[in-house]
């Protein structure tokens, strides 16, 4: 009984004449198919992922190694005569500030910080102790008018950290300040 089911089988598949060619080719072609279809899909995955992990910026150590990790800003300022900015930062310590903030005519809320400039170049370092009293003025003027709901959670944090960089970069403008950095934060 067995055997008559593999021979029908058989006669099914050789029953065909002139569609043999084409069942006989269909199976193999749909393997084939469906084995470029799975290739397409992993190159896709794979070229996505790397291109969300360059655009993210998790790609950049690699790329650096591979390049030579020649800083960009370094091969650009080394072209033109003047001073080569090495891989390292420049910090600048900027003195403890405290200051009462504005609470709207309550119980009086002080602010205690202490920030780092990050320098673009160690050359600036004087224009930047020059401009002191100024970059002082600028800071105590924001923060007293801060509010303690304007210090909350990152988003404060980050907010701060931008208007201090506007403020610091204006007051020393030709020097060029990177970044602000909160080395102490105290709300009381």
């Amino acid at each position: 009984m067995a055997d008559d089911d593999l021979d029908d089988d058989d006669k099914d598949d050789a029953g065909g004449g002139a569609e043999d060619g084409e069942e006989g080719g269909g199976a193999p072609k749909s393997g084939r198919k469906r084995l470029l279809i799975v290739i397409a899909a992993v190159l896709v995955l794979v070229l996505g992922g790397l291109a969300a992990a360059y655009f993210t910026g998790l790609l950049q150590p690699v790329l650096d190694m591979l390049g030579g990790g020649q800083d960009q800003a370094a091969a650009v300022e080394g072209e033109g005569g003047g001073p080569v900015v090495s891989g390292e930062a420049t910090f600048y310590d900027l003195q403890e500030m405290l200051v009462n903030i504005n609470t709207g005519g309550r119980k009086s809320v002080y602010l205690k910080m202490k920030v780092s400039l990050e320098l673009a170049n160690v050359n600036d370092i004087p224009k930047i102790e020059a401009m002191m009293p100024r970059i002082v003025d600028n800071f105590q003027i924001y923060l007293r008018e801060l509010r303690v709901e304007d210090l909350k959670g990152s988003a404060g944090m980050y907010r701060l950290r931008e208007e201090l960089l506007k403020r610091v970069s204006v007051a020393v403008a030709p020097a060029k300040v990177n970044d602000v950095l909160f080395k102490e934060m105290l709300v009381q």
